[in-house]
């Protein structure tokens, strides 16, 4: 379904492609139910995603996080 190099935004188009069509087509039980695994898989792949590039974030702010609402105050 998703390739190792898939972008961020391919990934969620392609989960924006699958809510859409559970809501506005009409599907077999046994569709919807495929859609759905594919929508958790795609919801489980953007998650790790998103760990680590905050991880890279992270370590390339030398694990020193900031609050840049207060900074920009």
């Amino acid at each position: 379904m998703t390739s190792r190099n898939e972008s961020y935004e391919s990934m969620v188009k392609k989960l924006e492609d699958i809510i859409y069509s559970m809501e506005n087509k009409e599907l077999t039980l046994q569709e919807t139910m495929k859609s759905y695994e594919q929508g958790i898989k795609l919801c489980n792949k953007l998650y790790k995603y998103l760990n680590e590039a905050e991880g890279k974030i992270k370590i390339l702010s030398n694990g020193q996080e900031q609050d840049f609402l207060r900074d920009g105050e």
